[in-house]
Order: C-alpha cells, then sequence, then structure tokens
C-alpha cells in the first residue's frame, strides 16, 4: 500500500490546490484586471468590444468587452476601458451589440469514437423526407461501395410527418452501388442490400449475440437488424480509415463540434474504442493543432471476473493528469463492470450481489489509486445499491476528495442526491429523452416525465453538469441539450418532460459545473480574468429569445484559447 500513497496524495492535493487557485485568482485577478486598465502591462493580442457578454462567474455578470493576451483573458469592463488597452497590433472585434457565452463543455460523450467514420448524421432533423434528402445527397456526393453509416443520433418518434423507417427496397433505390446502415440509437439499424451484401450477411448467418438478424414470413433478410447486439455487429461491419482519412475525420468532426459551441468535453470511450482512435486527437495536441479541450477517460468494460483480474492489475499502471489543457486522461470511467449496466429504456436493472462484487474489486483498486472514477447508472434501485457500496468503500478508503461521479441519473432522488453529497460525488445529468423521449414513456410510464430530474438535481445543490451522452443516444448540437433542459421538448416538439430548469442555470451547468468535472474549474467555464479564452458569439441573443428557439441558436464564431476556430459564413 505505501508505493501506492504517494500518488494518491498527489491527486488529493490537486483537487485542493484546484479549490485554492480558483478563490485566489478571484481577489488577485480582479485586482489585477482593475489595475490592468490603468497600468497594462502588455498589449492584448485581441479586444472584444460593443457586446453583451455573460461572464457566468459567480456573479453571474454583464460586461461589454474582454482583453485576451496569450490564450487567456486579462481585462473585462466597459467597452471604452478595454479599447484602451489596445496597441497597434491589437486585433478589435467589434461584437455590434451581440451576445457571447462561454464555450460550452459536454461532460460526458463518445465523440473520440464518432471520428471512426464521416459520418452522415440525421441530428434535429424533424422530417423524414429531409432525412432521405440527405441520404440521397451523402449518395450522390459518394463514389461507388463507398460505405454511408449513420450510427444513431435519431430515433423514427422524431419525425412529424411519417415516424416509421426505411424499408430495404426504399435504401435500394436511393444507394444502389453504396453499403448504406442507418443505425436507430441502440435499438435498431436498417441495412441495404449492397451493405448485406459487404457486411456477408445472408439467409444462412447466425444471430449475433443479443441481436436478430430480421427475416420475413418467406424467410428473405427483411435489412432490419435489432437488438443492441445486432446493432453493434452490424456497426463493426462498416470498415475503419487508414491513418491520414482519420485523422482527415477528426479535423472534420472538431470543426463541426466547433461550429455548434462546442469547446471541450470528457470523453466515456465506447464500443470496440483501441489506441487507434485515441491517436488523431493526441497527434493533433501535439502540433498544437487541436482546435477543441479533450479530457477523456480509460474505458475497459470487462464482462467476466477473468477480465475483472486484467483491469486491476492494470489500474496500478494508470497515469491521469499527465497531458495538457487541450488532450488529456483523468481518470477512468463509464460501464465499469460489462453485466451491471442499466438501460434508459428498461425498468431496474441486475444489482445480482456477485456481479457487484466484480464492479467493486475494480472501484477498491481505482480508490487506492486515488484515480477519479465515473459509473454509468440509471435507475433507482440501481443507483440505491451503488451508494451503499461507495458508502462502504469510503468507510475504509475515502474518496471524497477523488471527485467521483454518475452518469445519467435518470431516477436518482432527493435521498440519493445527499447521500451523493456526502461522498463527495458529482453528478452529470444528460438530454437523451430529446430523441428517446417518446420511447421512454412506453418503458416508465409517467415516471418518465421526470427522466431525467433536472429541477431535483439543480435544488439539491450538489455539484452538477449538463451533458448529452452524443452520438448514439442523443443529439450532438449542446443548444439542443440547453433547449430540452429549459423546454422539456423533444426533437419534433413533443413534450416530454416536466423537471425544467432556468436557461441561467442551464447555462451555468454547461460551462462553469463541467469545467469543475473535467477537473478545469481554474482554466475553463467562465468568462473571467485569468480563464482561458474560450467563448462564442451567437447569433441572437440567448437569454431574450423565446425557450423554443434555444435549439437553433447558432455560434458566428467560437473561440478556444484565444483562437478563432469557427466563423460562420457572412450572408
Amino acid at each position: 500500500m505505501q508505493n501506492r500513497l504517494p500518488y494518491r496524495r498527489r491527486v488529493q492535493q490537486r483537487s485542493v490546490m484546484h479549490r485554492l487557485i480558483a478563490l485566489c485568482a478571484g481577489v488577485v485577478l480582479a485586482v489585477a484586471a482593475s489595475l490592468a486598465l490603468a497600468q497594462p502591462k502588455g498589449v492584448p493580442d485581441t479586444v472584444l468590444v460593443n457586446g453583451r457578454i455573460a461572464t457566468v462567474d459567480d456573479q453571474f455578470r454583464m460586461v461589454q468587452a474582454l482583453a485576451v493576451t496569450g490564450g487567456r483573458i486579462t481585462a473585462s469592463g466597459s467597452s471604452s476601458d478595454i479599447r484602451k488597452l489596445a496597441g497597434p497590433s491589437t486585433r478589435v472585434i467589434d461584437l455590434a451589440g451581440r451576445t457571447v457565452i462561454p464555450g460550452l463543455i459536454d461532460n460526458h460523450s463518445h465523440w473520440i469514437r464518432a471520428a471512426e467514420h464521416d459520418e452522415l448524421r440525421f441530428d434535429g432533423v424533424t422530417t423524414r423526407q429531409q432525412a432521405l434528402k440527405l441520404l440521397a445527397e451523402r449518395v450522390r456526393t459518394s463514389p461507388p461501395g463507398e460505405w454511408i453509416v449513420v450510427l444513431g443520433g435519431w430515433s423514427e418518434e422524431q419525425f412529424v410527418d411519417d415516424p416509421r423507417g426505411f424499408p430495404l427496397a426504399e435504401l435500394d433505390a436511393i444507394a444502389p452501388n453504396n453499403p448504406v446502415v442507418l443505425q436507430a440509437i441502440y435499438i435498431h439499424a436498417y441495412l441495404n442490400t449492397a451493405a448485406l451484401r459487404a457486411g456477408k450477411i445472408d439467409e444462412s448467418t447466425p444471430n449475433p449475440a443479443n441481436g436478430t438478424i430480421e427475416k420475413d414470413a418467406n424467410g428473405r433478410l427483411t435489412g432490419v437488424v435489432r437488438g443492441a447486439g445486432g446493432v453493434a455487429f452490424v456497426a463493426g461491419k462498416a470498415p475503419l480509415k487508414d491513418r491520414d482519412a482519420w485523422l482527415a475525420n477528426t479535423r472534420k468532426l472538431v470543426r463541426e463540434l466547433n461550429s455548434m459551441g462546442i469547446t471541450g468535453w470528457m470523453d466515456a470511450g465506447g464500443r470496440g474504442m483501441t489506441p487507434r482512435h485515441y491517436e488523431p486527437y493526441a497527434e493533433l495536441a501535439r502540433r498544437n493543432e487541436l482546435d477543441v479541450r479533450v479530457f477523456w477517460t480509460t474505458i475497459r468494460q470487462p464482462a467476466t471476473p477473468e477480465q475483472v483480474d486484467k483491469v486491476v492489475a492494470e489500474i496500478p499502471t494508470l497515469r491521469p493528469f499527465q497531458g495538457t489543457d487541450y488532450y488529456d486522461n483523468v481518470g477512468y470511467g463509464e460501464s465499469v463492470y460489462g453485466p451491471i449496466t442499466t438501460q434508459l429504456l428498461r425498468m431496474g436493472g441486475n444489482t445480482r450481489p456477485a456481479d457487484i462484487a466484480q464492479m467493486m474489486r475494480i472501484a477498491t483498486a481505482l480508490a487506492e489509486q486515488g484515480i477519479y472514477l465515473n459509473s454509468h447508472v440509471e435507475m433507482e434501485e440501481s443507483i440505491d445499491v451503488f451508494l451503499a457500496e461507495y458508502e462502504k468503500l469510503n468507510s475504509k478508503i475515502p474518496i471524497k476528495n477523488l471527485r467521483w461521479s454518475f452518469s445519467h441519473l435518470d431516477q436518482v432522488t432527493v435521498p440519493q442526491l445527499e447521500r451523493m453529497k456526502r461522498l463527495g460525488m458529482n453528478a452529470q445529468i444528460h438530454s437523451r429523452p430529446l430523441i428517446q423521449g417518446a420511447l421512454m414513456y412506453k418503458a416508465h410510464g409517467d415516471l418518465a416525465w421526470e427522466m431525467p430530474p433536472f429541477r431535483r438535481v439543480q435544488d439539491s445543490g450538489i455539484a452538477w453538469g449538463l451533458g448529452s451522452d452524443a452520438t448514439a443516444v442523443t443529439t450532438s448540437n449542446p443548444f439542443y441539450t440547453l433547449g430540452f433542459a429549459v423546454t422539456g421538448k423533444m426533437v419534433g416538439g413533443r413534450h416530454v418532460n416536466r423537471q425544467s430548469i432556468t436557461r441561467e442555470e442551464a447555462l451555468i451547468a454547461h460551462t462553469r459545473s463541467n469545467a469543475y468535472i473535467v477537473f478545469q474549474e481554474s482554466n475553463l467555464g467562465s468568462l473571467a480574468p485569468g480563464k482561458y479564452a474560450d467563448l462564442l458569439v451567437l447569433d441572437r441573443d440567448y437569454f431574450k429569445v423565446p425557450a423554443d428557439d434555444i435549439k437553433d441558436l447558432r455560434p458566428v464564431m467560437t473561440m478556444v484559447g484565444g483562437k478563432v476556430v469557427y466563423e460562420a459564413a457572412k450572408k
């Protein structure tokens, strides 16, 4: 044990230091900012003036202007005062009255995996007709034989014109020469004949584990593969790109995320993840060309006690927090032990003592090393079991300073939130009902109105953040997430959630609170002197548009570390 304690102490000290830095920075940098107006120590690289800038700091102030030097905010205040700091080489950005907010941070998503393909996406598409047009356009611009995949992020229930799927004959007519896979969440996938042929799936192919290859009454393939195992089986058929193409996919994905307003996220890994998935991001970070901040957790998802043995043996070799403010491993997470994973569209979950014991072997090893752990858990009964185990562990190895978290927590109760607070835990709450809301009522009935319980979590006082869990189970766009938290409406407009919060609360949860969750509260989350200049200039005012229009907001400019990484084309 002695050889493990020094590392644990370093991690705990890091947590304490973050708090001290954040506390001192508010005092020291506020004084420095005021002095900078009278006695500037350096000329800013950039000043932004004539705006309505929401700092989203503890005071949630509105200011007109910011000064940025070396990637960080060095002063804020009135336009006239900030203009005085500019020199001949300073870039002056006139905001023309536009609203500025901090860059949006997602606390739990799977975008590292998403770059393995240049996916077509149906995110936010509200008609089946539009989805077909997008597919036809991708086919038109793709060479014959190129796979065209949509790996989740939509459901038939979001189509207001025709809420149904995509028959084999229809896909064949649109794409006779390109394999097509249209995956709806993790429920089923629609394939055309070219995909069945390229994937070597025929009437004699056995059903994959936890999946079904559907056939009609005559034994012919329908083009539909059902079940989570079936979906994974099909997704694995699409070939991965070579190194250069994968790097190009990564650049394209990062730009798309920047265009939506994402400036950072915590990545939870996912299906089939290998070092190959992480390398494009690591390479861009090494080149100083990564235009977004990626904080990721190690994922293993062992399914047997023998696999747990290997994970427990590996944990002492893990060394989080060895990266940069752009790319860093921060701990371990997601489904800690595969057999006890809960699912949003099912009641209950596996809480067998033997399986919980395997999960806790991993949790204990992580606690001994002082490593952050995030656990995927959704339903009330499972949350209770997890908490009881964490409380027993905490009585032996304190975990309070490690910022352990639960993801999703769709049925968390007030007493459970209080128990989490006592353990120093935080809550990661997500917008999956954006596409699954209608389906949730089939599994949970009226309980679905309070899943997830945004208002309950907000009022509990626990540290919590707002995220998506993109890409397979919801849309990636953070303004859809913000809009859902405020309105409770899924894609297509159906009202499915009654646990709404205010737009100010939602914005804090998607910025300042998530900065804490990714261990970056001294650097990110608010537009205060000393913080990185990660910000969005919006096309409309987040605070004044009708609530139903929040989802339609778009950045006209995105800045990460003082660098403009996205600008909308001028009309």
